[in-house]
């Protein structure tokens, strides 16, 4: 049985990451990043639970914490998927192309690993968004004294929608389907301009408590 990503320690991830070897590459890594900023907005959740005084809002932590939890599954699953789908476009660029029928095959093969390619960071950033939805309900509900860490948890889930929409606008110039393509583009700029927004009330109400 193969060991996943996720099976992987720490070392050996950014041995791995650092290597000449493309994958695992940008998206995974935004993809681990947004695994990262779920992590610590359970565990806001989780210093938030059992508390007293934290009592009226514990049933928005439990369900932090399930979706957090859901979304460390999905992170998994999409690194996975971000570096197959770099192979498959590996595999279909180096398909034989000497005839007119090999090389519309080709073509083919290689457009569809390409929205592949581009489905998968876009799927990673609308993680993030949700991400980030969460470490501003722990940062406005949760536990003051992990304030910070639901800081982190925005930083790095803002931080990485942006790294992994990059993923989304080095493939777009290469998508025949024009249409395909602009609504690649318009699914972007909106996660772009939600995340920005969300991020924005995160940090603000990260500074707000702890000025007090």
């Amino acid at each position: 049985m193969s060991v996943g990503v996720f099976g992987w320690s720490l070392g050996q991830f950014l041995k791995e990451a650092a290597s000449s070897s493309p994958t695992p590459g940008g998206g995974s890594v935004a993809a681990l990043t947004g695994a990262l900023a779920a992590s610590m907005a359970a565990m806001v959740a989780n210093l938030t639970l059992g508390k007293e005084k934290f009592r009226e809002v514990a049933p928005d932590m439990e369900r932090v914490r399930r979706e957090a939890e859901e979304t460390l599954e999905a992170m998994e699953k999409l690194m996975e998927a971000d570096m197959e789908a770099f192979n498959t476009y590996m595999q279909a660029l180096r398909l034989p192309k000497s005839t007119p029928e090999e090389k519309s095959f080709r073509q083919q093969k290689m457009q569809e690993a390409l929205r592949r390619a581009t489905e998968v960071p876009l799927e990673i950033a609308e993680r993030c968004f949700k991400v980030l939805e969460l470490a501003l309900e722990v940062a406005r509900k949760g536990n003051e004294m992990a304030v910070s860490d639901a800081g982190v948890a925005g930083h790095l889930a803002w931080a990485a929608l942006q790294a992994a929409l990059l993923n989304v606008d080095i493939n777009l110039p290469y998508l025949r389907d024009e249409e395909l393509a602009a609504q690649f583009r318009a699914q972007k700029e909106d996660l772009l301009e939600k995340g920005r927004k969300v991020w924005e009330r995160v940090f603000t109400a990260v500074q707000e408590k702890m000025i007090k």
